[in-house]
């Protein structure tokens, strides 16, 4: 059974609530929610243009028939991808990520790519774990206080 559908506007609110709390979790040491609180309105605003642009697959992870994650794949890059918290460590995010590999490879597509937080280090062990490959290529974020971004390369099977 699939645990990936489509991203609806309807699910902006649950997706900031799951989304922001991850981020919390997983990212505090990098943004430090006293000074560099998480942007639900910028995040959230973001989505809602994503949802509704034809160059990106916007998706919801489900358990449970509620959302409990999110993706987004825009050609071949995964541009976005979590799960709740409270999903982590039970395999959802491993089978959501098998599914959006799945989904790549019948878009056609040879080799995939992503950014990473540098110092996510749950988030760079996960990928790391299915196959990704850090390249030497970074980048810094936009939102402050502009972190290290690393690129992920994963050769899709034919």
């Amino acid at each position: 059974m699939s645990v990936l559908r489509p991203l609806l506007v309807e699910d902006l609110d649950r997706l900031m609530i799951v989304q922001r709390v991850g981020a919390v979790a997983a990212l505090s040491h990098i943004f430090p929610q006293e000074t560099h609180p998480f942007p639900v309105a910028t995040v959230k605003a973001r989505w809602a243009e994503e949802i509704t642009d034809p160059g990106i697959d916007c998706f919801a992870i489900t358990a449970a028939d509620e959302l409990a994650g999110f993706a987004a794949i825009r050609s071949d890059e995964l541009l976005h991808f979590g799960t709740a918290i409270d999903t982590w460590g039970t395999g959802l995010a491993g089978q959501a990520h098998a599914e959006l590999i799945d989904h790549l490879i019948m878009k056609g597509w040879e080799s995939a790519w992503l950014w990473v937080f540098e110092e996510n280090r749950r988030g760079v062990r996960f990928y790391e774990k299915h196959g990704w490959r850090r390249t030497a290529i970074t980048s810094r974020t936009a939102l402050p206080p502009n972190p290290v971004l690393r690129r992920f390369e994963l050769p899709l099977p034919r």
